[in-house]
């Protein structure tokens, strides 16, 4: 019989009970011992849901790792603690999947890389995104060389008003910023493992606190407090890679749009082009004539069957606990997030300082 992996979550949030703990509970293979929350309730709430028998409930997370039998860390706690609970994690022996972004800072998320590798100990980021439908069949397609050489694409991360008025999102000490750091970072890893180009060469970007500081405004979440918004509400940048590609990233949490998507990425190729803004659709020429093709993702189903697939989160858990069974690489490797981290910074400093940012010199080359 196959040994149980046993896992330990740090921060028990929303991130943890809406994705996390969820997907590992559907896993035969794993069972979810130990909980840690600063707030101890709710780590003891997620134990009571989520937990095995002998499942332990701690407030500081410095004690759970001291348990020698666990062998995997599921890290969802605020950007700023990321680097400091993961590095400790793999110090301790056990793997870790540590949420989006990878860290607050470059620096950080360069500690993280080298700790993976001094341990030996496996380390992800949680891009859950892509382990879509649409994401997996676009990357094969990229893979297959279908598009040739992707030399211009759009990274999207665009909300008309949906801010997110609950934890930490507006905290720029705790979160390092807004949008981009929140939701363009999946909108740019996406592009960048379509592309499978990693390889940043300049940066300029521009962050906008235009919308932030108004009273009662109209909000998914509802109105948010203009006192507690100290991040940005919309940012945008403009990427070169060394190899002359570029790409452009849009992020916001609130603007005066309809062009609204969230967590996709268009791309242009010397053979044919992808975009995933109304559903997956591929584009090119053949016999001297455009084309236009949707992919239909759709399953199908019969009267007897419901049709129910795995969730993007539910796949991201089940490939990062078959990596760690199997001993190989996860999807998302800890090199290529430190990139997205390198980017996502280097866009913030050249929009506090109005410079581009040169990163050619800079990068963990993979």
């Amino acid at each position: 019989m196959q040994k149980k992996i046993r896992i330990g979550i740090i921060g028990c949030g929303g991130i943890a009970n809406g994705k996390h703990l969820p997907s590992l509970s559907k896993l035969d293979q794993v069972e979810v011992v130990a909980f840690c929350d600063i707030i101890k309730e709710r780590a003891s709430e997620a134990a009571l849901k989520f937990g095995s028998e002998d499942a332990e409930v701690y407030e500081d997370y410095q004690e759970l790792l001291k348990d020698l039998s666990i062998d995997c860390i599921h890290v969802c706690t605020p950007n700023n603690s990321h680097a400091e609970i993961s590095i400790a994690a793999m110090e301790a022996d056990k793997h870790v999947m540590c949420e989006k972004p990878m860290a607050k800072t470059s620096e950080e998320a360069r500690l993280m890389v080298e700790a993976a590798k001094r341990t030996g100990k496996k380390l992800t980021i949680g891009y859950n995104n892509r382990f879509r439908k649409d994401s997996q069949y676009l990357k094969r397609i990229c893979e297959k060389g279908d598009l040739g050489e992707i030399y211009f694409a759009k990274a999207h991360a665009i909300r008309r008003r949906a801010v997110p008025t609950w934890g930490v999102f507006l905290d720029e000490e705790k979160q390092g910023g807004g949008p981009l750091i929140d939701i363009g970072t999946h909108a740019l890893d996406l592009t960048l493992w379509m592309m499978n180009n990693y390889k940043p060469k300049v940066v300029l970007g521009s962050t906008y606190h235009k919308l932030g500081q108004r009273k009662d405004a109209a909000n998914a979440w509802g109105p948010w407090d203009p006192e507690k918004f100290t991040v940005e509400d919309s940012a945008f940048g403009f990427i070169t890679m060394e190899n002359g590609a570029t790409i452009t990233l849009e992020s916001s949490w609130a603007l005066n749009t309809l062009e609204v998507d969230e967590a996709k990425c268009s791309l242009s190729g010397t053979e044919g082009g992808a975009d995933m803004k109304e559903g997956l659709r591929l584009n090119g020429e053949n016999l001297g004539e455009l084309h236009t093709t949707i992919v239909d993702l759709r399953s199908g189903g019969v009267a007897f069957f419901d049709g129910k697939q795995e969730s993007d989160s539910d796949l991201e858990a089940r490939l990062w606990i078959e990596s760690i069974l199997n001993d190989t690489d996860p999807i998302v490797k800890p090199e290529e997030a430190f990139v997205v981290t390198q980017i996502l910074e280097a866009l913030y400093e050249s929009a506090k300082t109005g410079k581009a940012v040169y990163l050619e010199d800079t990068l963990v080359r993979l």
